[in-house]
């Protein structure tokens, strides 16, 4: 029996695990792939306090996951499947797919988001060639050759200036008339000659034999089609909560989980912190930040046990 399970580790759970190991509480964090979540597929990190320089996103999860394993957390690997509650003894049980099951007085939610798709013809059949969501990760594969990037926020203008390290020319392709990203990276890519913004725009179909080869696209005000000649394809237009596992009945439309301003959802002692919250700005900083916030009203919530 834990006193504290936490799902995920990102910055949030790896936050909240340094918070309770401080505090001494006996926890156990479960990551599905590796600890870092998105944040390991972030080239420079510049907006995370205590650096001067910009960091690379594996480093800077590297230390915090190395930080929270100082202070003696436990961290196994687990997709989780199921989570109940025993009203009678206020114990939770998780359920992992392996069928291991892990009881615990109290959960925090940190499994963060993964990228949305564009739902359109070929993006399925070619990902993984052609087709990806980190430039980070692919860039590399695409040195001398025409790629585009889908998106107007914070994250698609980073990783379109960053595949021009690589790509002769990258078409930056948003379906509005202006980026929602921060001034500073909409000055980068404005000033930036390898990119060619394309804007009122959406890509409606992916075409290729094994590799993508050319994309339609589509502007939204005039409806007209345009073929651009392109070996590969980067989207980034938003994120999906990873909640699939959990009640529907915590959910809001958005599949975003329901939390109060303690971070609780509607089920006592179910906590939920970072880009899977409602309400999430998702941020590095700020999913750390809710980590933290979540632990110390777990604490709360544990005294309130005893």
């Amino acid at each position: 029996m834990k006193d504290l399970l936490i799902i995920g580790a990102g910055p949030a759970g790896l936050s909240a695990a340094i918070y309770g190991k401080r505090a001494g509480l006996d926890l156990l964090v479960i990551e599905k792939f590796a600890p870092g979540g998105q944040v390991m597929n972030t080239w420079e990190v510049e907006n995370y306090p205590g650096f001067v320089e910009p960091v690379k996103g594996w480093e800077l999860v590297a230390a915090m996951e190395g930080q929270a394993k100082r202070l003696g957390t436990e961290i196994i690997n687990g997709d989780v499947k199921s989570i109940t509650k025993n009203e009678a003894s206020g114990v939770f049980s998780v359920e992992l797919t392996d069928g291991n099951v892990y009881e615990s007085r109290s959960i925090i939610l940190a499994c963060g988001a993964s990228y949305s798709k564009l739902n359109v013809p070929g993006e399925t059949e070619f990902t993984g060639k052609g087709v990806s969501y980190c430039a980070t990760c692919d860039g590399a594969f695409f040195k001398n050759k025409l790629t585009a990037v889908v998106g107007g926020g914070n994250t698609a203008l980073e990783e379109a200036e960053f595949l021009t390290r690589f790509a002769d020319k990258v078409y930056l392709i948003h379906r509005r008339d202006k980026f929602r990203g921060a001034k500073i990276l909409q000055d980068r890519v404005f000033a930036n000659k390898k990119i060619e913004i394309l804007y009122n725009s959406k890509i409606s179909e992916i075409h290729g034999d094994n590799i993508v080869a050319s994309a339609t696209v589509l502007n939204v005000n005039t409806n007209t089609r345009q073929d651009l000649k392109l070996d590969g394809v980067f989207i980034f237009v938003g994120n999906t909560a990873n909640t699939g596992f959990l009640p529907e009945s915590i959910l809001n439309e958005k599949g975003e989980v329901i939390i109060d301003k303690k971070l609780q959802t509607p089920i006592r002692g179910l906590f939920a912190a970072g880009d899977m919250r409602a309400g999430s700005k998702k941020q590095i900083l700020m999913a750390a930040a809710d980590g933290a916030t979540a632990l110390l009203n777990v604490n709360d919530y544990l005294q309130e046990l005893k």
